[in-house]
């Protein structure tokens, strides 16, 4: 990083940690990964984005989550909005000394926090990048096309922001609140991915990756994420390396 862009944040005892769940259409997966999320071994506070899910998801975390977890607050979208706008919407009501995005359903394990936030609270990093690729944890083996449209994708990424990804497209991101309140985020859907590492490499971040285990789910148990979200992705690649 270059002049005075951002301030370095040295080795801190003490922090929050917010999680930002965007959830649509999770109705049977949203309280097993709230519950994972509570009991991961961090001080943290949550924040969920009912993305104007029509499955009865609102309803569960009206009656199911508000009054019993004061830590969580829910916000709700009365249409769908996508991945990019939840989170959007969510940051404002973050109050924790570091960001972290969860998907709302069970491919990602919260038990894996601690090491995800080993090199922000250390002082070496700026912004922490889980990856499924780099080994060590379990991996479900499946969907070779979204493995092969992944590295595309992130071989792209990694062209025009000269960082050297291995899984771009990965949910789990953390980020120091003060960065990801530096960036202007524009996109709505699954092209969160690409803009925001695009302008974290503008802001030139210190950028680090976690191995992590995966269980990846196909479309029958719920994926959302298709061929259509990947050309945005491309075109969100090359127009937030040359435009905002």
């Amino acid at each position: 990083m270059t002049g005075d862009v951002l301030t370095r944040a040295g080795a801190s005892s003490e922090y929050l940690l917010s999680v930002i769940i965007p959830a649509y259409n999770e109705r049977a997966t949203i309280l097993p990964i709230l519950n994972r999320v509570l009991a991961a071994p961090v001080h943290l506070e949550v924040v969920i984005v009912d993305d104007g899910s029509t499955d009865g998801t609102a309803e569960v975390l009206k009656t199911q989550v508000q009054a019993r977890f004061p830590n969580v607050r829910v916000c709700y979208h009365e249409r769908n909005a996508g991945k990019g706008a939840a989170i959007r919407t969510a940051i404002p009501h973050c109050r924790g000394d570091f960001i972290l995005i969860q998907d709302a359903d069970l491919e990602y394990d919260p038990a894996e926090y601690p090491k995800l936030l080993a090199p922000l609270l250390d002082g070496r990093a700026d912004v922490v990048y889980g990856s499924r690729f780099l080994g060590g944890g379990a991996h479900r083996v499946h969907l070779f096309w979204h493995r092969v449209g992944n590295g595309l994708l992130t071989t792209l990424s990694n062209m025009l922001t000269n960082l050297n990804l291995t899984d771009m497209e990965v949910c789990y991101k953390v980020f120091r609140a003060d960065v990801l309140r530096r960036i202007k985020l524009r996109c709505r859907r699954f092209d969160f991915e690409p803009e925001v590492t695009a302008k974290i490499a503008k802001l030139g971040c210190r950028v680090y990756e976690v191995p992590i285990s995966y269980a990846g789910r196909d479309y029958a148990e719920g994926k959302k994420v298709g061929w259509r979200d990947g050309l945005m992705a491309l075109w969100t690649i090359v127009k937030y390396r040359f435009y905002d």
